[in-house]
Order: structure tokens, then C-alpha cells, then sequence
């Protein structure tokens, strides 16, 4: 009995594996650095989301080092029993002051934050406009919250306001959300005009700035900074785990939903508080980019050098205006393939498709680092020529 109740997930297995959409686990073995240990393999690494080099940074590590020294491995309890340490209320000023906002909350993780900010502002008598390429968070988010799902053209604020226009009177209040910087193609929601229809039929607003934060924005301030609308936008969701190196999310805005936040939020009310370590880590990482613009400019200066060169080899880098640099290759297989040759060169670049990406656009993702010095990139390019020519992509 217990065999023939399972068959269909076996089923299920063996047609990702035929279809070559079996997801296979690489192993790592050192610090997300600019070269990486990888299935026992130093290779260069153009796979994580370690923008900024932070992930291993000294101010990190041995802030991380301190608070587990004065904290203890874990807080033991949810922030509202016992669980709010001295360090996470200085990481929520610190991320305020940062981010030019009235306050700012911190949950667990950035996936995290997008299931607890949405519940709590609308529900079964509402609607949430959501870009149709929203993160998988945004969705999960927003079907939890039980309200209606309208779903707007990817980045097209006209097709927001005919939704709106056509839908929001059935409903007691609406929510705009959407991704700040789209993480598989690298392009940057237009939060302006998205605003000025929200502002303009008296919707709320949220954007998830996972990819923006430590990017986008005056020394990675992200992409609310860098429309110059602060104090305007409702709700900025982020994430510790991408530039700032580290784990964990935020709820940042203003201070009347921060507070409502801690009130009604039930991943925050009902899950351990972040470590100490996290924490201060996080805190210091935002100590680094308050100080200086270096990294977010070397990462820059990086992207447009690798962009150019994949550009002038003949690859398809997608419409990207970030560090994501996509290089569209349409076929699962053949992704799949040529990140396994690039592998066997010295290069971790990982293949993304379905359900990750749509059917058909398939794609080796490069995440540029402010990490990689000029002879990383060169060695990158040279690798992606090498093997582009070998398997006919140029």
C-alpha cells in the first residue's frame, strides 16, 4: 500500500530527470568569496548573491565572533516573549537611518518578510495588484493574505491603472506590490509611475528591494533611493542574505505599519528571533556601506566590464540594467550543459529553468561581485567564449 501511494511522486522524479529539470545540489566548502571550493573544486566564483564581497568580510566575521561570545548561540525565545535583544533594536535603527525610513522591522528572512507584511494589510475583502514576474515570496505572500490576486503586465504601469481602474471599486482597499530589481532578469520595476497610480486612486504601496539593497540607490541605499522616493512608498521589503552578506529580512517604512507589524505579523510573533550573530553581522555590514561608496562602485565598475565583454562575444545578456547579468541560452538542457562544461573550466555559474524561469527561456545566471578583481572577469569571459564556441551559442 505504502509503494502505490508514493508511485506518483516517483513518477513525477523520473520526468523532471528525463526532462532535465532535476535539481542536483552542489557542495560548498569555503566563504562565498571571489573563488570558492565547490564539490571539492576551486573555482571562480559567478553564482552567488554576495554583491559586495561582504559575506566574508573581517568587520562581519568578527562582529559575528563578539556577539556569540556575549550573547550565546541563540535568542531562545520569539521577539514577543523574551526574544528582543539589545542588538536587533539597533540593527532596526540602523537599517531606518540607512534607508531614509520612519522604521524598520527585522523577521528571519527576506522570503519570510514578504509572508508577514502582506497578511496583515489586506485580506478577503481586498485586492493586491502583483507584476505578473513577482517572486515566488510576493505570491505566497499575497495568497496567504486570502485576498483577490490581480495580476498587472511586467513593468507596465498603464496596465496597472486599467486593472485598477476596472477592479479596485469591488473592493474595500487595494495593494500594489512588485519587485524592486527582478532577480532572473536584472530589470528594475518603474517605482515612479508605479507610484503615481497608486497615489493617484489611493492604494498602498510595497516593493521587495531583495536585489536593490547594497545595489541600487546612493551607496546601495536601493531602489526607493534611487527614484527619490522616500517618505512616499508604504512598505520596502529586504533581505540580509544578498549584498549585505549575511541572513535575515526587514520590514522597513512607515512607523505606523512598522508598529502594526509587531502586532499582527505572525511570522514574527510566532517564530524564534534572528541570532545575535546574524545580527551584529548585519548591523556592521551596514556600518561598512555607511561609511564608504567603494564597493557599490567597484560592483558597478565590474558589471559594465563583464557586460560589455559577454556583449562583444556575441551572447544574449537579456535587458538587464543590474549586476544580474542573464545569458539566455532558451534550452534547459543545453543551460544545464554548457554550466557543467563552465564547471569542468573553473567557473561556477549555475543553470536556471523552469519553474524558476519560463518555459523556454532557460539561462545561465552571472551574479557580478564587487569581489572579482579584472583578471577573475577576464578568466570568466574567456571560459563563456571557450564554450560558447564549442556548443554553438556563438
Amino acid at each position: 500500500m505504502t509503494e502505490t501511494k508514493l508511485t506518483w511522486i516517483e513518477e513525477e522524479l523520473t520526468a523532471l530527470r528525463e526532462s532535465g529539470l532535476f535539481t542536483h545540489l552542489r557542495i560548498i566548502d569555503s566563504p562565498p568569496g571571489a573563488w570558492m571550493t565547490v564539490d571539492g573544486k576551486k573555482v571562480l566564483n559567478l553564482c552567488t548573491n554576495n554583491y559586495l564581497g561582504l559575506a566574508n568580510h573581517p568587520r562581519l566575521v568578527q562582529a559575528a565572533k563578539d556577539a556569540l561570545d556575549h550573547y550565546g548561540v541563540g535568542p531562545t525565545a520569539v521577539r514577543t516573549i523574551a526574544g528582543t535583544l539589545a542588538v536587533h533594536r539597533e540593527l532596526e535603527r540602523k537599517i531606518a537611518e540607512f534607508k531614509h525610513v520612519e522604521d524598520a522591522l527585522c523577521v528571519q528572512s527576506g522570503l519570510i518578510a514578504n509572508q508577514a507584511a502582506i497578511p496583515p494589510l489586506v485580506g478577503k475583502e481586498d485586492v493586491i495588484f502583483s507584476d505578473r514576474l513577482n517572486h515566488a515570496s510576493i505570491i505566497d505572500g499575497a495568497r496567504l493574505s486570502r485576498a483577490k490576486i490581480i495580476v498587472y503586465e511586467h513593468c507596465d504601469p498603464v496596465d496597472l491603472e486599467t486593472k485598477v481602474k476596472k477592479h479596485l471599486h469591488n473592493y474595500r482597499r487595494g495593494l500594489v506590490v512588485s519587485d524592486g530589481v527582478f532577480s532572473m532578469d536584472g530589470d528594475i520595476a518603474p517605482l515612479d509611475k508605479l507610484y503615481a497610480v497608486a497615489e493617484k486612486y489611493g492604494l498602498l504601496t510595497m516593493v521587495d528591494d531583495a536585489h536593490g539593497e547594497g545595489v541600487l540607490g546612493h551607496g546601495g541605499r536601493g531602489i526607493v533611493d534611487h527614484f527619490g522616493l522616500h517618505g512616499k512608498f508604504d512598505v520596502e521589503i529586504g533581505t540580509f542574505s544578498k549584498a549585505f552578506g549575511v541572513s535575515g529580512g526587514m520590514i522597513a517604512g512607515k512607523k505606523v505599519i512598522v508598529d502594526y507589524m509587531r502586532q499582527k505579523a505572525r511570522p514574527f510573533l510566532f517564530s524564534n528571533a534572528v541570532t545575535a550573530a546574524d545580527s551584529a553581522a548585519c548591523l556592521a555590514a551596514i556600518e561598512v556601506l555607511s561609511e564608504s561608496t567603494e564597493l557599490v562602485d567597484r560592483l558597478w565598475q565590474n558589471t559594465e566590464l563583464f557586460k560589455d565583454g559577454m556583449q562583444q562575444l556575441g551572447f544574449d545578456v537579456g535587458h538587464s540594467v543590474t549586476p544580474i547579468t542573464p545569458v539566455m541560452l532558451g534550452d534547459v538542457k543545453l543551460a544545464k550543459e554548457f554550466s557543467r562544461k563552465l564547471f569542468d573550466e573553473g567557473v561556477f555559474a549555475m543553470a536556471l529553468g523552469f519553474p524558476t524561469v519560463p518555459q523556454g527561456l532557460a539561462r545561465i545566471r552571472v551574479m557580478v561581485s564587487a569581489a572579482l578583481s579584472t583578471d577573475d572577469l577576464d578568466f570568466g569571459l574567456e571560459k563563456f567564449a571557450q564554450i560558447g564556441k564549442e556548443l554553438g551559442v556563438i
